[in-house]
Parts: C-alpha cells; sequence; structure tokens
C-alpha cells in the first residue's frame, strides 16, 4: 500500500517497536534485508527485490541539526522513507507525511496512533496505513 514518495514519522519510547513495524514494512514491500536498526549509521537504503520503490529506514534519534539530515542526502520522492524519532525533522523532508505513534502498554501491546500531516496526499496515506493496522 505504500508508494514511493510516502514518509512514515515512528514516534515512541525505545523499546515501542518501531524498527519491527519497520522491518514488517520491509517484508511487505519486498525489499532485500535484513532491515535493521540504523543507530550507528544514520540512514540504510533496502533496494526493493519485487520492481517496487526502495525502503529508506533513517533513525534520527542523534541528528541535531537540518544540515546534519541533509548531508544524508535522502530520496525522499524516489523512496518510501519511514523516519525514526523523526518527528523534529518531517517538515524538513516533505509536505505531506504520516506520523504513527506506538505506546507500550503491556507486554506485546502497543496502542497506535495514526496523524495525517500536511495538506496534500498524507490524509490518503492515513487512511491505507489506519485499514492496514487493524
Amino acid at each position: 500500500m505504500l508508494r514511493a514518495g510516502d514518509l512514515i514519522i515512528l514516534d515512541g519510547p525505545l523499546g515501542a517497536g518501531k524498527t519491527t513495524l519497520t522491518r514488517s514494512i520491509g517484508a511487505g514491500l519486498g525489499v532485500r534485508g535484513p532491515v535493521t536498526s540504523p543507530t550507528f549509521v544514520l540512514a540504510r537504503t533496502h533496494p526493493s527485490l519485487v520492481g517496487g520503490a526502495p525502503l529508506v529506514h533513517v533513525d534520527a534519534y542523534r541528528l541535531r541539526s537540518g544540515l546534519e539530515l541533509d548531508d544524508l542526502d535522502l530520496d525522499v520522492e524516489g523512496a518510501v522513507t519511514i523516519v525514526e524519532w523523526g518527528h523534529d525533522w518531517a517538515r524538513l523532508l516533505a509536505d505531506d507525511w504520516v506520523e504513527i505513534a506506538l505506546t507500550p502498554t503491556s507486554g506485546t501491546t502497543r496502542t497506535v496512533t495514526v496523524t495525517a500531516h500536511g495538506a496534500g496526499g498524507a490524509d490518503g496515506l492515513a487512511t491505507r496505513v489506519e485499514s492496514q493496522l487493524v
């Protein structure tokens, strides 16, 4: 359901499941893996194995400025981009995005909140995402 140009921002505390969700999205997109946390490299690109959009997986936890984000030279338009800890940087990457907040409630249970941001296509993306979370 995700396509090139879609930006997903993942929010939640350590251990909330941000990388696990990204791994599942990568499997659904049919990208080359393994999809692991890019904490130390900041960003990884996973090419599609099925002719679809690549997955760009970013961990923005250690970024301190928009210049550092710009230095990553992300292909947001040509890929599905998922940014962990990206709340502060979303506006620098795209006009429209969807934020998925993961809140652990107990054990393996999470509360998931999907919020569309921007005036363009984010509402449609949010609808596509919400339809798959149930």
